[in-house]
């Protein structure tokens, strides 16, 4: 099955075999964001969590960068905001960032070119992230006199406290070698092999449980960097008891003993 969600005007959005693709297409700009895209952005992947057909997510870019931040113009009318209007503006680009991150679904930044400042953020939501070689990275903010503080939760998370500390305050442009080597990024791969890698892993992402990848999810935002108290345990072991207990759950098990496919695969 093939859909084309494409009533929006910064993004396409494509769903074909459980795979949607959601592509930020303002290439003239670098794909820089704006409150449309914002907006658009939150719409999209709340849309796509919700549909059964869809198992995974690739945030795309059209055009040479993948994502430079925040559009100048944009940029220009905040310059002229109330205090009241910036925290406004702000909470929705953190709820953008939110609802990426909390997608149920599992998602993957497909990275053909440049990444900086917002667009760090829409990487580091991203729960698989491939780039391209030549790619290069940066944390810009401070040199505008700003501060990455919306994208933070998610970009220290993902690039790592101590590396953050680095690029945070100096800026610097990094390639995606060094970011693969920081764990921002899990693949680095030719510009003719990215369409492919992607491809793969998100092959790979649909055969699994849907529900068993939802339950995943959850765990790894509830478990990392908790401590490992008694509650912690006793969590974890009702979400095994849980799993175990569920349709899908039993399910795969049986077909596993009868080598045999789930109905997650056959009911295609």
């Amino acid at each position: 099955m093939q859909k084309n969600l494409n009533n929006y005007k910064s993004l396409l959005v494509n769903v074909e075999q459980h795979s949607a693709t959601v592509t930020l297409n303002r290439p003239e700009i670098r794909n820089a964001f704006n409150d449309e895209m914002i907006a658009e952005l939150t719409d999209a992947f709340d849309k796509l969590g919700a549909d059964d057909d869809v198992r995974v997510i690739v945030l795309a870019a059209a055009g040479k960068a993948f994502c430079a931040g925040a559009d100048l113009n944009w940029m220009r009318t905040m310059a002229d905001y109330s205090y009241e209007e910036n925290l406004a503006d702000a909470d929705k680009l953190a709820q953008m960032l939110k609802t990426i991150y909390e997608c149920p679904k599992p998602t993957v930044a497909a990275i053909q070119g440049d990444v900086y400042a917002g667009g760090m953020g829409l990487v580091a939501v991203c729960d698989v992230a491939i780039a391209v070689k030549i790619a290069n990275f940066c944390l810009s903010e401070v040199r505008l006199g700003l501060a990455p503080a919306t994208i933070s939760p998610y970009v220290i998370r993902a690039l790592g406290a101590r590396a953050s500390q680095r690029y945070f305050l100096s800026a610097e442009v990094f390639d995606a070698k060094k970011a693969r080597q920081l764990g921002f990024i899990h693949e680095r791969v030719s510009e003719e092999s990215l369409d492919e890698a992607v491809a793969l892993f998100c092959a790979t992402v649909v055969k699994n449980s849907p529900d068993a990848v939802k339950t995943c999810k959850r765990l790894l935002h509830e478990v990392a960097g908790a401590p490992i108290t008694d509650e912690l345990i006793a969590d974890t072991v009702k979400g095994i008891a849980d799993i175990r207990s569920s349709q899908q759950g039993k399910e795969g098990v049986q077909a596993f003993l009868q080598k045999r496919k789930p109905d997650w695969l056959t009911a295609d």
